[in-house]
């Protein structure tokens, strides 16, 4: 029965039709693109998601009357994958880009009224769009901004495709190339550590170079930055399974997969509780940890390699105030342990007030600390920071923890990250945490996606479809 599936319990449906059928494990972005990828194909599959709801770890939940995101998450014109699946969702109009890149930077060490930078863009060719930001950029002396740009130059001709980059660390690089301390903390840090969840002398100088050279270097618009309007449920969550549904996908939600298996016909067999599916492929779309646990024997060659791909936390502090605080939708700061902080007031549905979320990344010290503690730290840092705090009223301050938010960037971590094909025909794998060459980021979650996707496709002798050629070739 290897196209159908033994109905032993609730989850089990009606029999299925004829034709090729592929179960996705994991209802993230990576194995939500991989089952629409496949269906649009014309394959049937059917998707099983452990947890109550889909999006993986960029979800929102309710708090009274907010709706919080975990986390704040942002792309850039440069993730074609990411912004092929809101397109795909119908959702790209709800997580609009900036029209040109515009980060204000605020530095709380420097004297009020003179504290705020600006990292933007003009409409310029590549690296001349940044050059007059970088000229006027308070936060480095003049001899800091020369040696930037030298050391910029030298970063865009680095070939991502050496994979001797992977055994050196950013930090090392860019101390050779003359970049200081404050440099670091004031440019190459300020983005690095939002993206890779790593500061540079703990990042791969392979994965800081493609972030580098990817949304700074490539095409002046690369690093425009876009993010959801809307609670990232509704996109994640509500318009991801309306797209599988119209795409004929069967999504189980509460489905937590415990065993796959050979099933002796040339196909698979998928248990999870009250159901055991049969399927000509499988995609294992969850993090490496509990695909080691699913691997059957002799999948991969190493599949202890996945346990020494470490993770990383991030800690998401909630603020809301009785009054508007913030004028700006976002902003990053220096000289406070305070990073980025997001307006997330409409988003959340709040009426009164203003909502602030601070999305504080490489967070080991403080991913396990009490909210009393958080709150002592972080109240006074935005005060110092944002000067209309001092007299507002603090109405909810709450925090939201991912311990497990990205995997570690490392040197070396490179030959530690899989394929989407595995030894086994037929087995294939997806997560951020695989071989996409891009950091733990939702554009790395879809392209893996679409990478496990293209692979059972060949294997199933189906066509790819159209938009998958558009993706790789953006890639």
């Amino acid at each position: 029965m290897t196209h159908g599936a033994r109905s032993e319990g609730p989850l089990a449906g009606d029999p299925a039709p004829a034709g090729r059928h592929a179960v996705v494990v994991g209802g993230g972005l990576a194995g939500v693109t991989a089952a629409l990828a496949l269906a649009d194909a014309g394959v049937r599959v059917t998707l099983l998601e452990g947890r109550p709801r889909l999006g993986g770890l960029a979800f929102s939940f309710q708090r009274g009357d907010l709706t919080v995101d975990n986390g704040q998450h942002v792309y850039l014109r440069c993730c074609s994958a990411y912004r092929w699946f809101l397109d795909r969702i119908g959702g790209a109009a709800l997580a609009p880009l900036q029209d040109r890149l515009d980060v204000p930077v605020v530095d709380v060490t420097r004297p009020e009224g003179r504290r705020l930078g600006r990292l933007r863009r003009d409409a310029l060719p590549v690296p001349l769009h940044l050059g007059r930001s970088l000229a006027a950029y308070p936060h480095l002396s003049l001899a800091d901004r020369a040696r930037v740009g030298r050391a910029a130059l030298a970063l865009k001709g680095l070939d991502l495709a050496d994979p001797a980059l992977d055994t050196q660390d950013f930090g090392s690089w860019l101390a050779a190339h003359g970049q200081s301390a404050r440099a670091v903390e004031a440019l190459w840090d300020l983005v690095g550590v939002a993206t890779l969840n790593a500061v540079a002398g703990d990042s791969s100088l392979a994965l800081a170079a493609m972030v580098f050279k990817t949304g700074l270097l490539s095409d002046p618009g690369a690093a425009d930055i876009g993010w959801a309007r809307v609670p990232l449920g509704e996109l994640h969550d509500r318009l991801a399974r309306k797209a599988l549904d119209s795409a004929g996908v069967r999504t189980e939600v509460r489905a937590r997969v415990t065993s796959v298996f050979a099933n002796g016909d040339g196909g698979w067999s998928v248990r999870a509780p009250g159901e055991t599916l049969d399927a000509d492929a499988v995609v294992l779309a969850v993090p490496q940890r509990e695909a080691h646990d699913l691997l059957p024997a002799g999948a991969l060659d190493a599949p202890e390699r996945l346990l020494d791909i470490g993770t990383a936390p991030i800690l998401n502090v909630h603020v809301v105030y009785d009054r508007k605080v913030l004028a700006r939708p976002f902003l990053a700061a220096l000289g406070t342990p305070v990073q980025w902080v997001f307006d997330r007031t409409e988003t959340s549905g709040l009426k009164e007030g203003q909502y602030l979320a601070l999305s504080q990344s490489v967070a080991h010290n403080e991913i396990d600390e009490p909210v009393a503690a958080l709150r002592e730290r972080y109240l006074p840092e935005l005060e110092r920071l944002l000067p209309r705090t001092r007299g507002a009223r603090v109405k909810d301050f709450f925090v939201t923890r991912e311990r497990t938010a990205t995997f570690v960037p490392a040197p070396g971590v490179g030959r530690l990250r899989p394929g989407a094909r595995t030894e086994a025909p037929g087995l294939y794998l997806a997560g951020a945490w695989t071989a996409t060459g891009w950091p733990a980021t939702m554009e790395s979650a879809v392209r893996s996606g679409v990478g496990a996707a293209d692979a059972a496709l060949g294997a199933l002798g189906r066509p790819r479809p159209r938009h998958l050629f558009a993706i790789e070739e953006a890639a």
